[in-house]
């Protein structure tokens, strides 16, 4: 499974969404980044984000090095209407985009980049079997491969502050629920990075028509220029025949992590025209199938036993 940056940069365009308003015109992104490269106007900020509720004026002055309140007023009003508004009380607190912008920077988003050492991962290599998998981190991205058949299990993004949030004995349990959490809201059609409408449409690997060649699911957020490779199988993991199947084996299929959920599922594409993917997996002599269509959806569950299969 693997994530990457959109190949050409997407241009950000209004929706047509019934019911928008219109009456403020967004900024460009040279004008709002603009706006946030001065240290006085960044504490402001970083004041506003800490406070228990709306400042004053004064309380905002004292919180920064700004020496001269005419200065600072100056900066105050660059940053109000985009990145906070002024109360009827004559008070200031933080907009959505200013709020998203201070998360940003604590949690070091855009100033972060965390290199991680090998991590040795106890599950067996999904391709070969060899206990030989092993994580490591590069410029806040996790790549999982096979020491023993060299073969990538999935490269993945892992914000920074995940990174330095967790203990190294903990990170690659948070980095597996971060991207379950992901690709089961790609799965339900909502981009993860901006909330858009999300594509999801079920392919070839890389486009290249070939019988023995599996299957994968590509998503797409044309918004933000999100994009995502996953097998079928990652992608329905959270579907809840599934999640009631594991559970009357009394198993929980969220503890199977994103590397290797198991050696009992399988892929078989049935039609490619119209697509179907039948994706199963066995427990103790139990079969269940999901027949998955082009955009993803699940058409038909069938539970039948292993002879009957």
């Amino acid at each position: 499974m693997t994530e990457t940056e959109p190949e050409t940069p997407t241009t950000e365009q209004r929706p047509d969404a019934a019911g928008e308003s219109d009456a403020e015109e967004p900024a460009t992104p040279s004008d709002a980044f603009s706006v946030l490269g001065n240290e006085v106007r960044m504490a402001a900020l970083r004041a506003l984000a800490d406070a228990d509720g709306p400042l004053t004026f004064s309380e905002l002055f004292e919180a920064t090095s700004a020496e001269k309140t005419a200065g600072f007023a100056y900066h105050l009003r660059q940053l109000t209407g985009r990145f906070c508004r002024k109360t009827d009380d004559e008070e200031y607190v933080l907009t959505y985009a200013g709020r998203e912008v201070t998360r940003a920077i604590r949690a070091g988003t855009y100033t972060d980049s965390v290199d991680v050492d090998p991590i040795p991962v106890e599950d067996p290599c999904p391709f070969c079997g060899e206990r030989a998998l092993e994580a490591t981190g590069t410029d806040n991205y996790v790549a999982i491969a096979c020491r023993a058949c060299e073969r990538p299990t999935l490269s993945l993004p892992f914000p920074p502050g995940g990174h330095r949030g967790h203990a190294r004995e903990n990170l690659l349990s948070a980095f597996d629920r971060h991207h379950r959490h992901r690709l089961a809201l790609l799965a339900d059609g909502v981009c993860p990075e901006c909330s858009a409408p999300a594509e999801a449409r079920v392919e070839y690997r890389d486009g290249e028509e070939l019988p023995d060649e599996r299957p994968q699911v590509a998503f797409d957020c044309e918004r933000c220029g999100c994009r995502l490779r996953s097998p079928v199988t990652l992608a329905v993991l959270e579907h809840p025949a599934v999640v009631a199947f594991y559970h009357r084996h009394g198993v929980d299929v969220r503890d199977r992590p994103l590397w290797n959920v198991g050696e009992e599922w399988r892929e078989q594409v049935v039609s490619e025209e119209p697509w179907c993917v039948r994706v199963s997996t066995e427990l103790d002599g139990d079969v269940l199938a999901l027949f998955v269509a082009e955009d993803l959806t699940v058409v038909e569950t069938r539970e039948s036993t292993t002879a009957a299969s």
